[in-house]
């Protein structure tokens, strides 16, 4: 029996660093915080369910990702304090699909972001609630991704395939992603080829990914790149551990500051071990005293985003630990 349990105990030991993800939680400071934000983003939404920042009214992205924020502490419609205003927010989303094609830009318009922001979040929905009024939408918008696609295996602003940047693909991919794991149909090939357009943006001598293949790494692109590529099932991809070794780097960029770091908790998590322990100390401590008051977030950034946009995606960041959103679960 000893000669059976010690090679386990070994065993046990050794993967004891991978294992360790799973006790980072939340503290009490960040779950305050949290609360707090979440009340407030309660009092910014519009009358049709959905969410305005600045320049965005009415915006599906901003509305995905406020909506967001309430999932990833447990709200669905019908469940939790604020279930009331994730379904009305669903609502919106499901009212925003345009009839030819399904893209989900609503009236005010909007661009490929936007459709795969709410894409996902009704993956999301879909997924955590199976109402079947989601689906047909879902389905139509899933859809309209796909035969998006273009020849470089990616994607750019408009819902046809034309060029390709790895910000906007790295979206439709998230989108896929999440689509497939609520019961969509999604081609292999076209995430083969989604990921192939992704390594090519891949900058060797720096371990950063790049807005296109050719041009400069920045550290919201490599948190993207570092995070779809293991949502993708690519956990052991050779890049991985330079890229992540670029995001500690350069944790300090301002730019795309916010968009980065939603990126760059999701990427880490699934990394795991004492890298996502690290990061995640380290980005709570960064962003806890930056919040205001009365619950927001609105810190010097140059993308130029609204306090919606910033206070949801740190609420989404730091609920990382409590799991409740399927897309970012290991």
């Amino acid at each position: 029996m000893r000669r059976l349990l010690l090679p386990l105990l070994a065993l046990l030991l050794f993967s004891a660093p991978s294992l360790r993800a799973a006790d980072v939680k939340m503290d009490e400071a960040s779950k305050k915080a949290t609360a707090k934000a979440l009340e407030w983003l309660k009092t910014k939404q519009n009358a049709d369910g959905s969410f305005s920042d600045g320049r965005y009214p009415h915006n599906t992205a901003i509305t995905s990702f406020a909506l967001l924020a309430f999932m990833s502490q447990g709200h669905l419609p019908g469940q939790g304090t604020y279930g009331p205003e994730v379904a009305k927010g669903c609502r919106f989303l499901l009212s925003s699909s345009r009839a030819s094609d399904g893209y989900l830009v609503g009236a005010r318009g909007g661009n490929m972001y936007c459709h795969a922001m709410a894409t996902l979040a009704l993956a999301e929905l879909f997924g955590m609630t199976n109402d079947e009024e989601i689906k047909p939408v879902l389905e139509k918008a899933t859809n309209l991704i796909i035969k998006s696609q273009n020849k470089e295996g990616g994607w750019r602003y408009e819902p046809q395939p034309t060029g390709a940047d790895i910000s906007v693909t790295i979206m439709q991919v998230m989108a896929l992603r999440a689509a497939k794991n609520s019961g969509m149909h999604v081609p292999d090939e076209t995430m083969k080829k989604a990921i192939e357009y992704i390594n090519r943006c891949y900058n060797a001598p720096t371990g950063g990914f790049t807005y296109q293949p050719g041009s400069r790494p920045g550290f919201a692109r490599t948190a993207a790149g570092v995070c779809v590529l293991q949502l993708s099932g690519n956990y052991d991809a050779k890049q991985i551990g330079k890229a992540v070794e670029y995001l500690k780097a350069n944790f300090d960029s301002r730019e795309h500051f916010w968009y980065g770091h939603y990126y760059a908790t999701h990427g880490m998590h699934q990394v795991g071990g004492k890298e996502w322990e690290e990061w995640y100390t380290r980005f709570k401590d960064m962003v806890l005293p930056l919040q205001n008051a009365d619950g927001y977030w609105n810190a010097k950034d140059r993308e130029g985003v609204g306090m919606v946009y910033q206070t949801s995606i740190a609420v989404i960041s730091l609920s990382v630990p409590l799991n409740y959103l399927p897309i970012f679960q290991r």
